[in-house]
Protein backbone atom coordinates (compact mmCIF):
# COMPACT_ATOMS: atom_id res chain seq x y z
CA UNK A 1 0.00 0.00 0.00
CA UNK A 2 1.49 3.79 -0.82
CA UNK A 3 2.51 5.44 2.19
CA UNK A 4 0.32 8.10 3.46
CA UNK A 5 1.67 11.83 3.88
CA UNK A 6 0.04 13.84 6.18
CA UNK A 7 0.62 17.32 7.14
CA UNK A 8 -0.15 18.92 10.93
CA UNK A 9 -2.89 20.92 11.36
CA UNK A 10 -2.08 22.79 14.09
CA UNK A 11 -3.27 26.24 14.24
CA UNK A 12 -1.48 29.46 15.90
CA UNK A 13 -0.39 33.15 14.83
CA UNK A 14 3.31 31.53 13.71
CA UNK A 15 4.44 35.41 12.42
CA UNK A 16 3.78 36.68 15.84
CA UNK A 17 5.10 33.48 17.42
CA UNK A 18 8.21 34.00 15.69
CA UNK A 19 8.45 38.08 16.05
CA UNK A 20 8.17 37.07 20.11
CA UNK A 21 10.68 34.53 20.69
CA UNK A 22 12.93 35.81 17.54
CA UNK A 23 12.64 32.73 15.27
CA UNK A 24 11.38 31.68 12.02
CA UNK A 25 7.57 31.33 11.49
CA UNK A 26 8.76 27.34 10.36
CA UNK A 27 10.41 27.21 13.64
CA UNK A 28 7.84 28.32 15.56
CA UNK A 29 5.01 25.91 13.43
CA UNK A 30 7.41 22.54 14.34
CA UNK A 31 7.20 23.88 18.31
CA UNK A 32 3.30 23.98 17.96
CA UNK A 33 3.28 20.75 15.89
CA UNK A 34 4.78 19.29 19.22
CA UNK A 35 2.37 20.39 21.05
CA UNK A 36 4.32 22.81 23.19
CA UNK A 37 2.01 25.84 23.78
CA UNK A 38 1.81 29.22 25.80
CA UNK A 39 5.12 31.29 25.76
CA UNK A 40 6.17 29.93 29.30
CA UNK A 41 6.53 26.35 27.51
CA UNK A 42 7.85 27.90 24.47
CA UNK A 43 10.83 29.84 26.21
CA UNK A 44 11.56 26.30 28.38
CA UNK A 45 11.65 24.26 25.18
CA UNK A 46 14.02 26.89 23.61
CA UNK A 47 16.05 27.84 26.38
CA UNK A 48 14.95 25.90 29.24
CA UNK A 49 17.65 24.33 32.15
CA UNK A 50 17.99 21.88 35.11
CA UNK A 51 16.88 25.15 37.02
CA UNK A 52 13.81 24.91 35.66
CA UNK A 53 12.58 21.49 36.71
CA UNK A 54 10.43 21.17 39.69
CA UNK A 55 11.87 20.28 42.67
CA UNK A 56 12.82 16.40 43.85
CA UNK A 57 10.49 17.08 47.24
CA UNK A 58 7.34 17.24 45.10
CA UNK A 59 7.41 13.72 44.37
CA UNK A 60 5.27 11.66 47.34
CA UNK A 61 7.40 9.93 50.03
CA UNK A 62 11.04 11.66 48.42
CA UNK A 63 11.40 13.74 51.42
CA UNK A 64 10.83 10.36 53.56
CA UNK A 65 13.18 7.94 51.66
CA UNK A 66 15.91 10.78 52.34
CA UNK A 67 14.99 11.12 55.78
CA UNK A 68 15.45 7.50 56.08
CA UNK A 69 18.48 6.48 54.31
CA UNK A 70 20.56 9.49 56.44
CA UNK A 71 19.38 7.86 58.98
CA UNK A 72 20.55 4.78 57.50
CA UNK A 73 23.78 6.11 56.35
CA UNK A 74 24.95 8.00 60.03
CA UNK A 75 23.53 4.18 61.72
CA UNK A 76 26.53 2.65 59.38
CA UNK A 77 23.72 -0.09 57.85
CA UNK A 78 24.22 -1.91 54.82
CA UNK A 79 22.22 -0.97 51.96
CA UNK A 80 21.98 -2.40 49.11
CA UNK A 81 20.55 -0.90 45.33
CA UNK A 82 18.30 -3.70 43.22
CA UNK A 83 17.94 -2.47 39.76
CA UNK A 84 16.48 -4.04 36.39
CA UNK A 85 18.70 -5.20 33.50
CA UNK A 86 18.11 -3.20 31.08
CA UNK A 87 19.87 0.74 30.62
CA UNK A 88 17.36 2.17 32.62
CA UNK A 89 17.57 -0.10 35.75
CA UNK A 90 21.91 0.36 35.20
CA UNK A 91 21.97 4.01 35.04
CA UNK A 92 19.52 4.21 38.04
CA UNK A 93 21.58 1.58 40.13
CA UNK A 94 24.77 3.60 39.13
CA UNK A 95 23.41 7.07 40.33
CA UNK A 96 21.89 5.66 43.78
CA UNK A 97 25.27 3.38 44.74
CA UNK A 98 27.73 6.58 43.67
CA UNK A 99 25.38 8.81 45.16
CA UNK A 100 24.90 6.88 48.52
CA UNK A 101 28.77 6.26 48.50
CA UNK A 102 29.42 9.94 47.78
CA UNK A 103 27.36 10.26 51.58
CA UNK A 104 29.58 7.64 53.10
CA UNK A 105 27.21 4.99 53.11
CA UNK A 106 27.78 1.04 52.88
CA UNK A 107 26.16 0.13 50.01
CA UNK A 108 26.42 -2.23 47.03
CA UNK A 109 24.16 -3.27 43.99
CA UNK A 110 22.45 -7.12 42.84
CA UNK A 111 20.65 -6.99 39.57
CA UNK A 112 18.39 -9.64 38.28
CA UNK A 113 19.34 -12.18 35.52
CA UNK A 114 16.96 -11.79 32.59
CA UNK A 115 16.06 -15.50 32.15
CA UNK A 116 16.88 -16.86 35.32
CA UNK A 117 14.94 -14.23 37.82
CA UNK A 118 12.75 -12.43 35.16
CA UNK A 119 12.08 -8.55 36.15
CA UNK A 120 12.57 -6.95 38.79
CA UNK A 121 13.60 -7.26 42.61
CA UNK A 122 12.51 -11.81 43.43
CA UNK A 123 12.63 -13.87 46.53
CA UNK A 124 16.05 -14.81 45.62
CA UNK A 125 17.47 -11.33 46.01
CA UNK A 126 15.64 -10.71 49.19
CA UNK A 127 17.09 -14.24 50.49
CA UNK A 128 20.63 -13.61 49.42
CA UNK A 129 20.67 -9.83 51.07
CA UNK A 130 19.12 -11.50 54.03
CA UNK A 131 21.83 -13.85 54.49
CA UNK A 132 24.61 -11.19 53.80
CA UNK A 133 22.86 -9.00 56.67
CA UNK A 134 21.94 -6.22 54.40
CA UNK A 135 19.98 -3.67 56.51
CA UNK A 136 17.81 -1.74 53.86
CA UNK A 137 16.55 -2.68 50.08
CA UNK A 138 16.10 0.82 47.37
CA UNK A 139 14.97 -0.50 44.21
CA UNK A 140 15.10 1.71 41.25
CA UNK A 141 13.43 1.04 37.43
CA UNK A 142 11.51 -1.90 39.60
CA UNK A 143 9.09 -2.43 42.86
CA UNK A 144 6.02 -0.91 41.85
CA UNK A 145 4.32 -4.37 41.29
CA UNK A 146 6.72 -6.32 44.20
CA UNK A 147 3.87 -6.62 46.89
CA UNK A 148 4.29 -9.73 47.98
CA UNK A 149 8.65 -9.49 47.69
CA UNK A 150 8.16 -5.92 49.94
CA UNK A 151 6.31 -7.83 52.51
CA UNK A 152 8.57 -10.71 52.57
CA UNK A 153 11.32 -8.82 52.52
CA UNK A 154 10.02 -6.53 55.72
CA UNK A 155 8.95 -9.55 57.17
CA UNK A 156 12.65 -10.64 57.67
CA UNK A 157 12.87 -7.26 59.50
CA UNK A 158 14.58 -5.00 56.05
CA UNK A 159 13.77 -1.61 55.26
CA UNK A 160 12.69 -1.64 51.62
CA UNK A 161 12.59 1.69 49.91
CA UNK A 162 10.88 1.98 46.26
CA UNK A 163 11.95 4.01 43.49
CA UNK A 164 10.48 3.38 40.14
CA UNK A 165 8.48 4.85 37.32
CA UNK A 166 5.82 2.33 35.62
CA UNK A 167 2.29 2.38 35.95
CA UNK A 168 1.11 1.45 39.44
CA UNK A 169 -1.14 -1.95 39.17
CA UNK A 170 -4.56 -1.11 40.36
CA UNK A 171 -7.76 -3.31 40.82
CA UNK A 172 -11.79 -2.13 39.68
CA UNK A 173 -14.07 -1.74 42.86
CA UNK A 174 -17.57 -0.57 43.40
CA UNK A 175 -18.11 2.28 45.41
CA UNK A 176 -21.44 2.59 47.94
CA UNK A 177 -23.88 3.51 44.13
CA UNK A 178 -22.40 0.54 41.72
CA UNK A 179 -19.87 3.29 40.45
CA UNK A 180 -16.26 1.57 39.08
CA UNK A 181 -13.96 2.95 41.26
CA UNK A 182 -9.93 2.17 40.65
CA UNK A 183 -7.84 1.42 43.92
CA UNK A 184 -3.91 1.46 43.64
CA UNK A 185 -2.38 -1.82 44.65
CA UNK A 186 0.76 0.08 46.72
CA UNK A 187 3.13 -2.31 47.94
CA UNK A 188 3.51 -1.75 51.73
CA UNK A 189 7.53 -0.46 51.50
CA UNK A 190 8.66 1.99 54.14
CA UNK A 191 8.73 4.65 51.14
CA UNK A 192 7.43 4.11 47.56
CA UNK A 193 8.55 6.90 45.16
CA UNK A 194 6.87 6.95 41.64
CA UNK A 195 5.10 10.12 40.07
CA UNK A 196 2.86 7.65 38.70
CA UNK A 197 1.05 7.45 42.06
CA UNK A 198 -2.15 9.44 42.27
CA UNK A 199 -1.33 10.70 45.08
CA UNK A 200 1.71 12.37 43.41
CA UNK A 201 1.99 15.91 42.78
CA UNK A 202 5.00 16.00 41.02
CA UNK A 203 3.67 17.83 37.82
CA UNK A 204 6.15 16.17 34.88
CA UNK A 205 5.10 11.86 34.95
CA UNK A 206 7.26 10.31 32.27
CA UNK A 207 10.42 10.34 34.24
CA UNK A 208 12.14 7.24 33.30
CA UNK A 209 13.66 5.13 36.38
CA UNK A 210 16.96 6.69 36.24
CA UNK A 211 15.25 10.14 36.12
CA UNK A 212 13.56 9.48 39.16
CA UNK A 213 16.66 7.96 40.83
CA UNK A 214 18.52 11.34 39.71
CA UNK A 215 16.19 12.91 41.65
CA UNK A 216 16.40 11.04 44.61
CA UNK A 217 20.24 11.46 44.69
CA UNK A 218 19.31 16.00 44.31
CA UNK A 219 17.26 15.57 47.34
CA UNK A 220 19.95 13.49 49.19
CA UNK A 221 22.74 15.70 48.39
CA UNK A 222 20.48 18.75 49.61
CA UNK A 223 19.68 17.55 52.83
CA UNK A 224 23.35 16.31 53.00
CA UNK A 225 24.92 19.90 51.86
CA UNK A 226 27.02 18.52 48.99
CA UNK A 227 27.68 20.41 46.21
CA UNK A 228 25.18 20.76 43.68
CA UNK A 229 27.76 20.34 40.58
CA UNK A 230 28.96 16.60 42.08
CA UNK A 231 25.20 16.03 40.62
CA UNK A 232 26.42 16.23 36.87
CA UNK A 233 27.20 12.63 35.83
CA UNK A 234 24.39 11.79 36.73
CA UNK A 235 23.13 14.38 34.80
CA UNK A 236 24.19 12.46 32.03
CA UNK A 237 23.35 8.87 33.36
CA UNK A 238 19.65 10.10 33.25
CA UNK A 239 19.82 11.62 29.94
CA UNK A 240 21.16 8.43 28.39
CA UNK A 241 18.60 6.29 29.99
CA UNK A 242 15.70 8.82 28.75
CA UNK A 243 16.46 8.00 25.52
CA UNK A 244 17.54 4.50 26.17
CA UNK A 245 14.48 3.35 27.34
CA UNK A 246 12.85 5.59 24.92
CA UNK A 247 10.93 8.16 27.04
CA UNK A 248 8.95 10.94 25.40
CA UNK A 249 11.64 13.84 24.76
CA UNK A 250 9.38 16.55 25.97
CA UNK A 251 9.45 18.52 28.91
CA UNK A 252 11.75 17.23 31.74
CA UNK A 253 12.99 14.75 29.61
CA UNK A 254 14.26 17.07 27.05
CA UNK A 255 15.90 18.74 29.11
CA UNK A 256 17.96 16.38 30.93
CA UNK A 257 19.37 14.88 27.75
CA UNK A 258 19.88 18.28 26.42
CA UNK A 259 21.96 18.90 29.73
CA UNK A 260 23.12 15.31 29.28
CA UNK A 261 24.91 16.06 25.67
CA UNK A 262 26.16 19.16 26.57
CA UNK A 263 28.31 17.23 29.87
CA UNK A 264 29.12 14.49 27.85
CA UNK A 265 31.65 16.46 26.02
CA UNK A 266 34.11 16.19 29.08
CA UNK A 267 32.36 13.43 30.59
CA UNK A 268 33.13 12.68 34.19
CA UNK A 269 32.13 9.07 34.05
CA UNK A 270 35.28 6.90 33.08
CA UNK A 271 32.78 4.07 31.94
CA UNK A 272 30.95 6.49 29.50
CA UNK A 273 34.15 8.01 27.92
CA UNK A 274 35.55 4.38 27.37
CA UNK A 275 32.25 3.25 25.86
CA UNK A 276 32.94 5.96 23.48
CA UNK A 277 36.24 5.96 22.63
CA UNK A 278 35.65 1.95 21.88
CA UNK A 279 32.47 2.95 19.36
CA UNK A 280 34.46 5.59 17.56
CA UNK A 281 32.70 8.46 18.70
CA UNK A 282 33.75 12.18 19.72
CA UNK A 283 32.69 13.70 22.68
CA UNK A 284 31.56 16.59 21.30
CA UNK A 285 29.79 14.72 18.23
CA UNK A 286 27.46 12.72 20.47
CA UNK A 287 23.65 13.46 20.46
CA UNK A 288 20.93 11.99 20.84
CA UNK A 289 20.89 9.46 18.00
CA UNK A 290 23.95 7.94 19.38
CA UNK A 291 22.60 7.58 22.80
CA UNK A 292 19.55 5.77 21.68
CA UNK A 293 21.37 3.44 19.15
CA UNK A 294 25.76 3.22 19.76
CA UNK A 295 26.10 3.47 23.35
CA UNK A 296 22.55 2.42 24.87
CA UNK A 297 22.65 -0.52 22.68
CA UNK A 298 26.04 -1.40 24.11
CA UNK A 299 24.61 -1.00 27.76
CA UNK A 300 21.99 -3.43 27.16
CA UNK A 301 23.58 -6.10 26.00
CA UNK A 302 25.18 -6.81 29.10
CA UNK A 303 21.57 -8.07 30.38
CA UNK A 304 20.56 -9.14 26.84
CA UNK A 305 23.15 -11.65 26.51
CA UNK A 306 25.51 -12.13 29.61
CA UNK A 307 24.68 -9.97 32.46
CA UNK A 308 23.93 -6.41 33.66
CA UNK A 309 26.06 -6.35 36.05
CA UNK A 310 28.78 -6.51 33.88
CA UNK A 311 26.96 -3.27 32.34
CA UNK A 312 26.89 -1.67 35.80
CA UNK A 313 30.39 -2.23 36.23
CA UNK A 314 31.43 -0.47 33.35
CA UNK A 315 29.42 2.46 34.83
CA UNK A 316 30.78 2.27 38.25
CA UNK A 317 34.74 1.57 36.82
CA UNK A 318 37.29 4.76 38.18
CA UNK A 319 40.07 4.00 36.29
CA UNK A 320 40.74 4.38 32.25
CA UNK A 321 42.16 0.66 31.75
CA UNK A 322 39.50 -0.97 33.48
CA UNK A 323 36.68 0.71 31.88
CA UNK A 324 38.39 0.58 28.45
CA UNK A 325 38.59 -3.61 29.12
CA UNK A 326 34.73 -3.40 30.45
CA UNK A 327 33.54 -0.95 27.72
CA UNK A 328 35.38 -3.67 24.56
CA UNK A 329 33.82 -6.78 26.37
CA UNK A 330 30.20 -4.99 26.10
CA UNK A 331 31.09 -3.55 22.12
CA UNK A 332 32.18 -7.24 21.48
CA UNK A 333 28.66 -7.77 23.25
CA UNK A 334 26.42 -5.43 21.29
CA UNK A 335 28.15 -6.54 18.00
CA UNK A 336 27.47 -10.22 18.83
CA UNK A 337 24.04 -9.41 19.37
CA UNK A 338 23.51 -7.73 16.30
CA UNK A 339 24.53 -10.35 13.90
CA UNK A 340 21.94 -12.77 16.19
CA UNK A 341 19.52 -9.98 15.32
CA UNK A 342 19.89 -9.67 11.81
CA UNK A 343 19.92 -13.76 11.33
CA UNK A 344 16.98 -13.72 13.39
CA UNK A 345 15.07 -11.09 10.69
CA UNK A 346 16.04 -12.89 8.41
CA UNK A 347 14.67 -15.78 9.48
CA UNK A 348 11.42 -14.15 10.52
CA UNK A 349 10.70 -12.95 7.28
CA UNK A 350 11.08 -16.35 5.65
CA UNK A 351 8.98 -17.58 7.73
CA UNK A 352 6.15 -14.95 7.11
CA UNK A 353 6.84 -14.99 3.31
CA UNK A 354 6.98 -19.24 3.33
CA UNK A 355 3.92 -20.29 5.96
CA UNK A 356 0.92 -18.09 4.48
CA UNK A 357 0.99 -16.04 7.59
CA UNK A 358 1.68 -12.80 5.48
CA UNK A 359 -2.59 -12.84 5.00
CA UNK A 360 -3.10 -12.34 8.30
CA UNK A 361 -3.59 -9.10 10.24
CA UNK A 362 -1.70 -10.39 13.21
CA UNK A 363 1.80 -11.60 12.88
CA UNK A 364 2.68 -14.40 14.72
CA UNK A 365 6.33 -15.50 14.22
CA UNK A 366 7.44 -18.88 15.77
CA UNK A 367 11.34 -18.21 16.28
CA UNK A 368 12.52 -21.73 18.25
CA UNK A 369 16.41 -20.63 18.19
CA UNK A 370 15.78 -16.91 18.88
CA UNK A 371 17.53 -16.06 22.01
CA UNK A 372 14.44 -14.61 24.20
CA UNK A 373 15.95 -11.10 25.02
CA UNK A 374 16.01 -10.54 21.18
CA UNK A 375 12.36 -11.34 20.34
CA UNK A 376 11.05 -7.51 21.18
CA UNK A 377 13.66 -6.33 18.63
CA UNK A 378 12.91 -8.61 16.38
CA UNK A 379 9.48 -8.14 16.30
CA UNK A 380 10.37 -3.63 15.75
CA UNK A 381 12.02 -4.79 12.91
CA UNK A 382 9.31 -6.60 11.83
CA UNK A 383 6.62 -4.24 12.52
CA UNK A 384 8.72 -1.65 10.67
CA UNK A 385 8.81 -3.66 7.13
CA UNK A 386 5.55 -4.85 7.06
CA UNK A 387 3.45 -2.60 9.09
CA UNK A 388 1.49 -5.23 11.18
CA UNK A 389 1.36 -5.82 14.45
CA UNK A 390 3.85 -8.68 15.04
CA UNK A 391 4.38 -11.02 18.12
CA UNK A 392 7.92 -13.25 17.73
CA UNK A 393 7.17 -16.53 19.68
CA UNK A 394 10.49 -18.12 20.94
CA UNK A 395 11.30 -21.22 23.31
CA UNK A 396 11.68 -20.78 27.14
CA UNK A 397 12.66 -22.92 30.01
CA UNK A 398 8.97 -23.98 30.15
CA UNK A 399 6.89 -23.46 27.62
CA UNK A 400 7.12 -20.53 24.95
CA UNK A 401 7.70 -16.71 25.29
CA UNK A 402 6.89 -13.92 22.72
CA UNK A 403 7.58 -9.86 22.68
CA UNK A 404 5.07 -8.04 20.73
CA UNK A 405 5.22 -4.42 18.48
CA UNK A 406 2.05 -3.13 17.37
CA UNK A 407 1.19 -0.41 15.07
CA UNK A 408 -1.59 2.74 16.43
CA UNK A 409 -4.56 1.14 14.45
CA UNK A 410 -4.63 -1.91 17.10
CA UNK A 411 -3.90 -1.75 20.93
CA UNK A 412 -2.07 -4.71 21.69
CA UNK A 413 -2.69 -5.69 25.48
CA UNK A 414 -6.45 -4.96 25.38
CA UNK A 415 -6.50 -7.42 22.51
CA UNK A 416 -4.45 -9.75 24.46
CA UNK A 417 -6.87 -9.70 27.34
CA UNK A 418 -9.17 -11.22 25.11
CA UNK A 419 -7.41 -14.02 24.35
CA UNK A 420 -5.92 -14.85 27.86
CA UNK A 421 -7.10 -18.34 27.81
CA UNK A 422 -4.41 -19.11 25.69
CA UNK A 423 -1.58 -17.84 27.81
CA UNK A 424 -0.19 -18.23 31.33
CA UNK A 425 1.38 -14.82 31.21
CA UNK A 426 1.22 -11.95 29.62
CA UNK A 427 1.53 -7.85 30.15
CA UNK A 428 2.17 -4.94 28.41
CA UNK A 429 0.41 -1.38 26.76
CA UNK A 430 -1.17 -0.60 23.88
CA UNK A 431 2.26 -0.32 21.40
CA UNK A 432 4.22 -3.81 22.87
CA UNK A 433 3.86 -6.63 25.34
CA UNK A 434 5.21 -9.75 26.47
CA UNK A 435 3.56 -13.31 26.86
CA UNK A 436 4.31 -16.64 27.40
CA UNK A 437 2.07 -19.67 26.80
CA UNK A 438 2.26 -23.66 26.60
CA UNK A 439 3.26 -24.43 22.89
CA UNK A 440 -0.03 -26.29 21.80
CA UNK A 441 -1.54 -23.29 22.36
CA UNK A 442 0.45 -21.32 19.95
CA UNK A 443 -1.65 -22.03 16.81
CA UNK A 444 -4.96 -21.34 18.57
CA UNK A 445 -3.57 -18.36 20.33
CA UNK A 446 -2.46 -17.18 16.34
CA UNK A 447 -6.08 -17.69 15.09
CA UNK A 448 -7.64 -15.78 17.99
CA UNK A 449 -5.73 -13.09 17.53
CA UNK A 450 -6.52 -12.68 13.94
CA UNK A 451 -10.25 -13.47 14.34
CA UNK A 452 -11.18 -10.84 16.90
CA UNK A 453 -8.08 -8.53 15.21
CA UNK A 454 -10.31 -5.24 14.81
CA UNK A 455 -8.05 -4.56 11.52
CA UNK A 456 -9.01 -2.93 7.90
CA UNK A 457 -6.70 -2.45 5.09
CA UNK A 458 -6.19 1.03 5.42
CA UNK A 459 -4.76 0.46 9.08
CA UNK A 460 -1.38 -1.28 7.73
CA UNK A 461 -0.37 2.08 5.60
CA UNK A 462 2.36 3.79 6.90
CA UNK A 463 1.86 7.24 7.76
CA UNK A 464 4.44 9.59 7.52
CA UNK A 465 3.57 13.04 9.18
CA UNK A 466 5.15 16.59 7.40
CA UNK A 467 5.38 19.65 9.69
CA UNK A 468 5.40 22.32 6.67
CA UNK A 469 5.20 21.83 2.86
CA UNK A 470 8.24 24.20 2.16
CA UNK A 471 10.17 24.94 -1.11
CA UNK A 472 13.79 24.34 -0.99
CA UNK A 473 14.20 27.62 -2.08
CA UNK A 474 12.99 28.60 1.42
CA UNK A 475 16.26 27.04 2.94
CA UNK A 476 19.14 28.79 4.36
CA UNK A 477 21.97 28.14 6.57
CA UNK A 478 20.42 30.38 9.11
CA UNK A 479 17.08 28.25 9.02
CA UNK A 480 19.06 24.99 9.34
CA UNK A 481 21.57 26.12 12.20
CA UNK A 482 17.86 27.37 14.20
CA UNK A 483 16.31 24.35 13.45
CA UNK A 484 18.92 22.38 16.05
CA UNK A 485 17.39 24.50 18.78
CA UNK A 486 15.09 21.47 18.83
CA UNK A 487 17.34 19.39 19.65
CA UNK A 488 17.52 16.64 20.77
CA UNK A 489 14.82 14.72 18.71
CA UNK A 490 13.49 11.53 19.70
CA UNK A 491 10.66 9.76 20.54
CA UNK A 492 8.45 12.71 21.30
CA UNK A 493 10.64 15.51 19.90
CA UNK A 494 10.81 13.98 15.88
CA UNK A 495 12.68 15.40 13.90
CA UNK A 496 10.90 17.84 12.09
CA UNK A 497 10.38 16.55 8.44
CA UNK A 498 9.34 18.92 5.12
CA UNK A 499 8.11 18.11 1.84
CA UNK A 500 8.06 19.52 -1.89
CA UNK A 501 6.12 18.45 -5.23
CA UNK A 502 7.36 18.53 -8.21
CA UNK A 503 10.86 17.82 -8.30
CA UNK A 504 12.97 16.43 -10.96
CA UNK A 505 15.44 14.13 -10.78
CA UNK A 506 18.51 15.60 -13.04
CA UNK A 507 21.02 13.10 -11.88
CA UNK A 508 21.47 10.18 -9.41
CA UNK A 509 24.35 8.33 -8.31
CA UNK A 510 25.11 5.21 -5.80
CA UNK A 511 27.48 5.62 -3.48
CA UNK A 512 29.19 3.94 -0.26
CA UNK A 513 31.74 0.51 -0.13
CA UNK A 514 28.34 -0.83 0.15
CA UNK A 515 26.05 1.35 -2.34
CA UNK A 516 23.97 2.02 0.63
CA UNK A 517 23.60 6.16 0.05
CA UNK A 518 21.89 7.68 -3.04
CA UNK A 519 23.18 11.13 -4.35
CA UNK A 520 20.23 13.01 -6.23
CA UNK A 521 20.47 16.16 -8.01
CA UNK A 522 16.91 17.57 -7.98
CA UNK A 523 15.38 20.32 -9.78
CA UNK A 524 12.19 22.56 -8.69
CA UNK A 525 10.09 24.46 -11.15
CA UNK A 526 12.05 27.27 -11.00
CA UNK A 527 15.17 25.92 -11.98
CA UNK A 528 16.56 26.15 -8.71
CA UNK A 529 18.91 22.68 -8.62
CA UNK A 530 20.04 21.16 -4.81
CA UNK A 531 21.87 18.39 -4.05
CA UNK A 532 19.58 15.34 -2.20
CA UNK A 533 21.02 12.26 -0.28
CA UNK A 534 19.22 9.11 1.05
CA UNK A 535 20.05 6.56 2.96
CA UNK A 536 18.84 3.28 3.72
CA UNK A 537 17.28 1.56 1.26
CA UNK A 538 19.06 3.46 -1.72
CA UNK A 539 19.55 0.42 -4.51
CA UNK A 540 15.40 0.34 -4.23
CA UNK A 541 15.53 3.78 -4.76
CA UNK A 542 18.51 3.88 -7.87
CA UNK A 543 16.13 0.91 -9.17
CA UNK A 544 12.86 2.80 -9.01
CA UNK A 545 14.50 6.48 -10.19
CA UNK A 546 15.58 7.48 -13.67
CA UNK A 547 16.67 10.75 -15.11
CA UNK A 548 14.19 13.06 -15.35
CA UNK A 549 11.40 11.51 -13.11
CA UNK A 550 9.16 13.80 -11.14
CA UNK A 551 9.02 13.08 -7.85
CA UNK A 552 7.82 14.47 -4.45
CA UNK A 553 10.45 14.24 -1.42
CA UNK A 554 9.76 14.83 1.97
CA UNK A 555 13.11 15.61 3.95
CA UNK A 556 14.99 17.69 6.16
CA UNK A 557 17.55 20.20 5.57
CA UNK A 558 21.07 20.12 6.36
CA UNK A 559 24.87 21.72 5.77
CA UNK A 560 27.72 19.43 4.39
CA UNK A 561 30.88 20.08 4.67
CA UNK A 562 33.42 19.40 2.12
CA UNK A 563 37.30 20.07 1.74
CA UNK A 564 36.73 23.73 3.71
CA UNK A 565 33.15 24.42 1.36
CA UNK A 566 30.00 24.54 2.99
CA UNK A 567 26.73 24.01 1.15
CA UNK A 568 23.00 23.18 1.45
CA UNK A 569 21.83 19.55 1.11
CA UNK A 570 18.52 17.99 1.68
CA UNK A 571 18.04 14.38 3.52
CA UNK A 572 15.85 12.68 1.84
CA UNK A 573 13.54 10.63 4.47
CA UNK A 574 11.21 9.46 1.52
CA UNK A 575 9.99 9.93 -1.96
CA UNK A 576 6.85 9.52 -4.47
CA UNK A 577 7.01 9.39 -8.41
CA UNK A 578 4.88 11.65 -9.88
CA UNK A 579 2.64 10.53 -12.66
Amino acid sequence: MKEQWMVYGKKADFKEIGKRFGIDQVTARIMRNRGVEGDAAMEQYLHGSLKDCPSPSLLKDMDQTVEILVKKLREGKRIRVIGDYDIDGVCASYILVKALRRAGGRVDSDIPDRIRDGYGINIHIIERAAAEGVDTLLTCDNGIAAREQTRYAREKGMTVLITDHHEVPFEDEEDGTGAPVRRELLPEADAVVNPHRKDCPYPFKELCGAAVAFKAAQALYERLGIPREELSPFVEAAGLATVGDVMPLRGENRILVKEALARMRASRIPGLKALMEVCGLKPEQVGSYHLGFVLGPCLNAGGRLDTAKKSLALMLAEEGDEALEAAWELKALNDRRKDMTAKNVDDAIYYIEETGIKKDDVYVVFLPECHESLAGIVAGRIRERYQHPVFVITRAEKGLKGSGRSIPAYPMYERLCACGEYLTAFGGHPMAAGLSLAEENLEPFRRALNESSGLTEPDFAKRLWIDVPMPFSYVTEGLVRELSLLEPFGNGNEKPLFAQKGLTVLKKNLIGKNRNVLKLLLADASGLSVQGILFGEAEEADRRLSAGDRISAAYYPDINEYMGKKSLQMVIQSFQKEE
